[in-house]
C-alpha cells in the first residue's frame, strides 16, 4: 500500500518499526490503548504484522519507544504498558481490565490499575509504580489493604495474585513488610493469596519476591 504524500524515508521507518514489533508479543489490550492514544486505526484481528501495518506513524513510534527502546516518560505512561504486557504475559486467555473499580468488603470502590478475569471471576489484581522513589514500606501497606479488601468482598472470592511491579525498585524493608503479611495468611487455605512483586530492570521485569 503506497502513502501518497508520503516522503520515502517515512515509509522505511513505518516499516522498520514493525518488522520490529512483531517480534515482540504485543497484548492486543496493548495496542488498543496505544490506537486511542494516538488516534489510530487498527484491524481488530489478523496477523500481527498486518495489524501493526494498520496502524499510524504516532502509535508504531509510541510502540517502539515503549517496548524496544524501553524509554521513560515523565507521567510514568510506557512503563504502565510495559507493565500490563507483563501481567497479560502471565494470564494467557484471560480478559485484561484496565482501571477497573471493584468493591471491597469494607463497601469501598478500589481502582485497580490492571485486573484479570476468568470465566467472569477476578483471579489477579495488579498494580505498579512506574516512577518516582523505590516502593516504600507505606506502599505496600496500602497495596496489602486493598488487595485483602477486595479478596473479602463478594467479587474477591476467586482472587489467587496480586502483584506490585515497580520501575524504581523496592526498599528492602517494604519486601519484609510484604513477606510478613504474607505469612499471617497461610494458615487458612481459602485466605491465600499469592503476593508478587517485579522490578523493570535491564528492559525486563524480574520477580524480586513471590
Amino acid at each position: 500500500m503506497v502513502k501518497k504524500g508520503f516522503p520515502n524515508f517515512g515509509i522505511t521507518q513505518s516499516g522498520a518499526f514493525v518488522a520490529a514489533l512483531k517480534n515482540y508479543n504485543l497484548p492486543d489490550f496493548v495496542l488498543s490503548l496505544v490506537a486511542k492514544d494516538c488516534n489510530s486505526d487498527l484491524l481488530e484481528r489478523g496477523r500481527i504484522d498486518d495489524r501493526l501495518s494498520s496502524m499510524n506513524d504516532a502509535a508504531l513510534e509510541l510502540l517502539h519507544r515503549v517496548f524496544i527502546d524501553c524509554e521513560e516518560d515523565k507521567e510514568g505512561k510506557y512503563a504502565q504498558y510495559r507493565f500490563f504486557a507483563y501481567v497479560s504475559s502471565m494470564y494467557h486467555k484471560c480478559e485484561m481490565l484496565i482501571n477497573e473499580t471493584i468493591p471491597g468488603k469494607s463497601g469501598k470502590n478500589h481502582k485497580i490499575p490492571i485486573a484479570v478475569k476468568n470465566n467472569g471471576m477476578y483471579i489477579a489484581v495488579g498494580f505498579n509504580k512506574p516512577n518516582g522513589h523505590a516502593v516504600s514500606k507505606k506502599d505496600i501497606k496500602k497495596f496489602y489493604e486493598i488487595v485483602n479488601d477486595v479478596k473479602n468482598g463478594d467479587h474477591g472470592t476467586q482472587l489467587v495474585d496480586a502483584v506490585f511491579g515497580s520501575s524504581s525498585g523496592f526498599k528492602g524493608e517494604a519486601l519484609v513488610e510484604l513477606e510478613n503479611l504474607s505469612k499471617m495468611r497461610e494458615d487458612d487455605p481459602e485466605e491465600k493469596l499469592n503476593f508478587k512483586t517485579a522490578n523493570f530492570e535491564n528492559r525486563i521485569y524480574s520477580v524480586t519476591k513471590c
